[in-house]
């Protein structure tokens, strides 16, 4: 049972979605009515399998009715980032070729500006928007039972652009599935995490991104429930866990550190004695903060590195991550290599470039050249981080290897120097970065943003450059500290690298 409708059928009023600011709830049998009214409304547009589509949506309960819409119809939906701006939104929009833009009616502005320049049907849901066919007006007239093929489909995320501009992947599944059939990477998903009716999975980010997404329907397609934030807030997170029993939640670091950042009282009052997991990735994270975290909940912390790619998967427990601590696991979908600069092997213990063999196929939509970047000999593939294995088969992440220093010719890795300096009691957030030199080509530089009260001041860069090189090797540490006020950070917690290179790069 891999659908909303077989659930409906088993389970009909059991919540399959649910608002954790509110309360309102989905039902499976009225996620599964709407989802085949709705997709049989898009059929009537002319959306035909292999279609692609984009939807622009907040995290709104009725989203899910357009995702499973799509995917029931066997299209390639296309989530929008929507803090994006309308050139940006546009620029993926214009890239995926879709022929149809669904927009949620909270999002009307941004909705009208993509869709006023482009030749394409626009559809809203949820909401009016001026110029866009209504969807639930088009259902009305809709059947129940399916009056097209119904075969699987699945989205086409892009990349966060955090090194460029974002990318479209493509999975490549091979011949078109009937509706129903679970593809692999979600297998392994349901498999290695114990999806189930039983599960009551907490959603926090935004559902534009490829983890909150893809685990959110693989949990109803599990026959379990899903409780979605609008956004993400640290206690509300936490009084939502016990408010509707939630057994799975899932962060980014960045929301641990907020979590944590909670007065001890205001933790103290709940319970959260239904939480079984809590699951983190999409962002490095400090090791003295999931160590906070084991601390807090206790044995309760899993973890594992994958991408949109969707090329492989590692994975680790609490107990394993105790005994090999900074580790991201070992592989669970795909086998894992490192390789040097000219693509040979390398041992346990060498840094090099994180490869996996055997896992999902894929393509960047359009560029052969990035594609191919990403390919070594022998059928691996990589998503461009650098790392190593330990003798037991455990990966280390040490960065992007976009993001690597190289400082009079030593290759210098930032994310070490991040994680140091984002425990200082001074620093709130931290990018480090490679700055020019005229000497030695590049300098580190660490760009800080203070925590409240702070005072920025040269003393205090003084006073963090120390830290460091009482910590680390001389030739790692920040050579200078520059402040301001934020930093660009995705709502995942990933860091926009890029932009904070660009003040000081040409």
């Amino acid at each position: 049972m891999t659908t909303p409708d077989a659930w409906a059928l088993r389970t009909p009023n059991k919540p399959a979605l649910i608002a954790a600011e509110t309360g309102l709830s989905w039902s499976f049998e009225a996620l599964a009515d709407t989802a085949a009214r709705w997709g049989n409304a898009l059929r009537s547009l002319g959306v035909l399998p292999g279609d692609k589509v984009a939807v622009l949506t907040p995290n709104r309960l009725e989203a899910f009715g357009v995702y499973w819409a799509a995917l029931r119809v066997g299209t390639q939906f296309v989530p929008l980032n929507w803090h994006l701006k309308p050139e940006e939104a546009g620029y993926i929009l214009d890239n995926s070729g879709a022929k149809l833009l669904l927009a949620h009616g909270l999002l009307a502005n941004l909705a009208v500006a993509m869709g006023e320049t482009r030749d394409l049907a626009c559809v809203a849901f949820g909401g009016d928007i001026p110029g866009f066919t209504r969807l639930e007006t088009l259902a009305v007239a809709a059947p129940r039972d399916a009056t097209g093929p119904e075969v699987e489909g699945g989205p086409m995320l892009y990349s966060s652009g955090t090194t460029g501009k974002p990318k479209g992947i493509v999975q490549e599944q091979g011949p078109s599935q009937p509706y129903g059939v679970m593809p692999a990477g979600v297998r392994v998903l349901v498999d290695a995490y114990e999806l189930g009716p039983e599960t009551v999975y907490l959603c926090p980010a935004p559902i534009y991104h490829a983890a909150p997404l893809v685990w959110s329907m693989s949990v109803m397609r599990s026959g379990g429930a899903v409780v979605l934030m609008d956004r993400f807030d640290a206690e509300t997170a936490l009084a939502a866990i016990d408010r509707f029993g939630v057994t799975l939640a899932q962060f980014v670091p960045t929301h641990f550190v907020r979590m944590l950042r909670l007065p001890p009282d205001m933790r103290a009052r709940y319970r959260l004695e239904t939480l079984r997991k809590v699951v983190h990735a999409a962002a490095p994270c400090p090791a003295p903060v999931k160590q906070a975290m084991l601390d807090w909940l206790g044995p309760r912390i899993f973890e594992f590195y994958s991408g949109s790619e969707g090329l492989g998967m590692t994975a680790i427990g609490p107990e394993e991550w105790l005994a090999h601590p900074g580790s991201v696991g070992k592989a669970v979908f795909g086998k894992l290599h490192i390789l040097d600069e000219e693509g040979r092997a390398l041992p346990a213990g060498e840094v090099g470039t994180v490869y996996f063999e055997g896992g999902g196929a894929f393509r960047y939509h359009g560029d052969e050249a990035k594609t191919a970047e990403s390919r070594a000999p022998g059928g691996l593939s990589t998503l461009g981080d650098m790392g190593w294995v330990d003798a037991q088969g455990y990966l280390y992440l040490t960065d992007r290897r976009s993001h690597m220093i190289i400082s009079g010719g030593v290759n210098i890795y930032p994310q070490e120097v991040e994680d140091l300096l984002i425990m200082h009691p001074a620093v709130d957030d931290v990018a480090v970065i490679g700055a020019p030199d005229a000497e030695m080509g590049e300098t580190v530089k660490a760009v800080v943003v203070v925590r409240a009260g702070v005072m920025a001041d040269a003393s205090l860069a003084s006073n963090l450059i120390a830290y460091c090189r009482a910590k680390l090797a001389g030739f790692k540490c920040p050579t200078s500290v520059d402040f301001v006020p934020s930093l660009p950070r995705l709502e995942n917690g990933k860091l926009l690298k890029r932009e904070v290179r660009a003040a000081y790069w040409p």
